[in-house]
């Protein structure tokens, strides 16, 4: 969210958290494709003009779903957008990706890679605790955070002291933890996120489509939508987004049947 509001600065965001039936990370593919679709149908409803799918899981197996029923609304995948960095950055040591269950199992980012550069040698290590440990973080002394931190991010990267030399963060919730991270990697080491790749792409997207917003009266919004548990939304949004959340709206979301009204 940050890179999106620097980069469009006179965009409204409406973001939604799927609170009630995180995380994504460790349900099947077809029920992150029924999650997403329900999610989508809601911001659609919204009045939303374009659709950034900024959950990894949600971004690798659902993305042609999302742009099938969005269209002609572009949507932009954050897999896409951080394979795209990542390729970029990397050497011939390759790509480590770090990212949930779900996403590393599924295989998104080494196709995506790939696709981008065949020669890429592509790893991944699923890292679900990296998940809670991020998530739990913003209710922790930093003292208490830095015990924890320190050997589950250690256990996260076993078997990879050496190479590649390209990290790339396959989770939302990973950027949080970077510090740490950047400890017990090689010095050198490039970790990359899709964050500033994903702002860009949707900047030129917008402009293209002619969609990009040009009135300078109108002040820009961010409003928050959050389908359960408003108070932790509002706690663990702040601890991520690093800024101040006023208000969040409830909406009550169906499970793989459909929403509820």
């Amino acid at each position: 969210m940050r890179a999106l509001r620097s980069a469009l600065p006179k965009e409204s965001f409406i973001y939604l958290g799927d609170s009630a039936r995180l995380p994504y990370g460790t349900k099947s593919k077809e029920t992150v494709i029924a999650y997403a679709k329900q999610a989508s149908e809601i911001l659609m409803e919204k009045g939303i003009k374009a659709l950034v799918v900024a959950c990894n899981t949600a971004s690798g197996h659902a993305l042609d779903e999302l742009t099938e029923i969005l269209a002609p609304r572009p949507v932009i995948g954050v897999v896409k957008a951080g394979s795209r960095a990542a390729v970029k950055a990397a050497d011939k040591s390759g790509i480590l990706v770090l990212a949930t269950e779900s996403t590393v199992s599924g295989g998104a980012y080494e196709r995506e890679i790939l696709s981008l550069n065949p020669k890429t040698k592509v790893y991944g290590r699923a890292c679900p605790l990296w998940v809670a440990l991020a998530e739990e973080g913003h209710s922790m002394p930093i003292a208490s955070l830095q015990e924890l931190a320190v050997p589950v991010v250690r256990h996260g990267l076993r078997g990879f002291s050496k190479t590649p030399n390209t990290v790339l963060l396959g989770c939302t919730h990973f950027p949080v933890i970077a510090s740490y991270l950047n400890a017990h990697l090689p010095e050198g080491t490039r970790i990359v996120e899709a964050g500033e790749t994903v702002a860009s792409e949707l900047d030129v997207v917008l402009k293209n489509d002619a969609l990009l917003n040009t009135d300078s009266y109108k002040s820009p919004v961010v409003r928050y939508i959050a389908t359960d548990n408003l108070s932790r939304f509002l706690s663990v949004g702040q601890f991520f987004l690093g800024e101040r959340i006023d208000h969040v709206e409830l909406v009550q979301i169906g499970g793989a049947g459909g929403r509820q009204d």
